[in-house]
């Protein structure tokens, strides 16, 4: 890593510029030894030094530094295009926390255009910190979709018309659970025989509107182990998709607000069904490390978080004693498999269900191009990698294909759909619950 880029001009050395809450050492951890080169999916599609982790961490350096600028064009273009899968964290022997590099280097890049920047404020900083909003825009999704109006505008071909990939961007919609109007969960749920542990579950900000039957099932499964669920009225959005696009302050007045929602509930455990939110959830120690007055209660907070297959697999599980007799493969979600280092719990879930063959796909831990909103801004690239986790899932015969995260079940649908394979999309925590449904019908 010689020099900035093979097409980039030389600039004049700046002011250093400060990462954000990054400590120097996060960025000397590297030892540039190429170990992670092979794991980095864009650096195996665009073959570029440049969208490898090493390449990027040399220009984060460079920003420390000075020697770039923060509005730089291309220090823009290969962070931006950098999925944050976290794979090369788990390839990397020197323990680099890539995850903080290159959120630290978002959080300092300014948005490329004024209709960036508006975006940027419309859906990350008014949308998703309002529920309200949230429940506006679902509605009017389901409405769009529940109406037969969705499918009357793709069958005339309208569609089409629609400027730059907005026709793409809609294809990728998935077909939303549940009917116009969500089923919001209960405050409370109790706990089926005698109660293991309290939960609080959280629903998410997309999971709640997208996925809201895989909230009732995940309730319904953890009910089914002994858990007491709750349901905590003041929770928020988690924050990721604001830390992952450098809207840090924001990712950080959520945080807060999360904290003191659930800290009053007096749960053992906050369980969530979302892999990316697990991951940025876990993390809430580390974004409020420097605030006084919530280091420790974010740390506290954090170490309360469980994805729902790691809490099921520590309870330990009650397995369903009705069949589900299917072939099934597992998507590994990065946030979950990278970022929690959490791989076998969700296959053990699987394994525990009677007639449930288990059949492990290549490259299963290998990003499928979701990325949070990556598949958005990235759409090119992203179809890319889903066009070869879809070669992949159908290589196995599968009838379904499992994944902990919504971005993953709506990527893979997607792809799915567009190469025409009838394949379902389930949550673990789905086919534990039909499992379940199975066994109480035939009592």
């Amino acid at each position: 890593m010689a020099q900035h880029s093979a097409h980039a001009p030389a600039r004049p050395a700046g002011q250093v510029v400060p990462l954000l809450d990054l400590d120097r050492m996060v960025l000397r951890r590297c030892v540039h030894c190429g170990l992670c080169l092979d794991f980095c999916p864009t650096y195996r599609l665009l073959g570029n030094e440049l969208d490898s982790p090493r390449g990027r961490i040399w220009q984060v350096r460079a920003l420390a530094d000075g020697r770039i600028q923060p509005d730089d064009p291309h220090l823009r273009t290969h962070i931006g295009l950098c999925l944050d899968c976290r794979a090369c964290e788990t390839a990397c022997p020197s323990g680099v926390q890539y995850g903080q590099i290159v959120e630290a280097a978002r959080a300092v890049i300014p948005p490329a255009s004024w209709r960036e920047r508006l975006l940027r404020r419309l859906i990350l900083g008014t949308i998703f910190p309002s529920p309200p909003l949230l429940e506006l825009v679902g509605f009017g999704l389901r409405l769009y979709q529940k109406s037969g109006l969705q499918g009357l505008l793709r069958r005339s071909g309208l569609l089409r018309l629609l400027p730059g990939r907005l026709a793409d961007l809609e294809a990728m919609l998935p077909p939303l659970q549940g009917g116009v109007f969500r089923r919001p969960l209960p405050p409370t749920i109790p706990a089926q025989g005698m109660r293991r542990a309290r939960v609080a579950l959280i629903t998410g900000c997309v999971a709640a509107q997208f996925f809201n039957e895989t909230n009732w099932a995940t309730a319904r499964v953890l009910a089914r182990n002994g858990c007491e669920v709750v349901v905590p009225a003041a929770q928020r959005c988690c924050g990721a998709l604001h830390l992952h696009s450098g809207e840090r302050e924001v990712a950080r007045a959520l945080a807060r607000q999360n904290i003191a929602a659930f800290e009053a509930t007096g749960a053992d455990y906050y369980v969530i069904n979302a892999a990316g939110c697990g991951s940025t959830l876990k993390e809430y120690g580390h974004l409020l490390a420097h605030d006084p007055a919530w280091a420790e209660r974010a740390r506290a907070f954090s170490q309360r978080v469980r994805d729902v297959t790691e809490l099921l697999a520590q309870l330990p599980l009650e397995p369903p004693r009705a069949a589900l007799r299917c072939r099934v493969t597992y998507q590994d979600a990065c946030h979950l498999a990278h970022g929690q280092r959490i791989r076998e719990q969700p296959r053990q879930l699987l394994q525990a269900i009677p007639g449930l063959e288990l059949v492990e796909m290549r490259g299963a831990d290998e990003c499928c191009g979701s990325a949070g909103i990556y598949n958005v801004v990235h759409y090119d690239v992203a179809v890319r990698l889903l066009e070869q986790k879809i070669a992949a899932i159908a290589a196995t015969g599968a009838e379904i294909v499992a994944a902990a995260n919504p971005g993953c079940l709506i990527q893979i649908a997607y792809g799915l759909r567009r190469q025409g394979l009838p394949l379902q999309v389930a949550h673990p925590v789905d086919l534990l619950d039909r499992a379940y449904a199975q066994e109480k019908a035939s009592s």
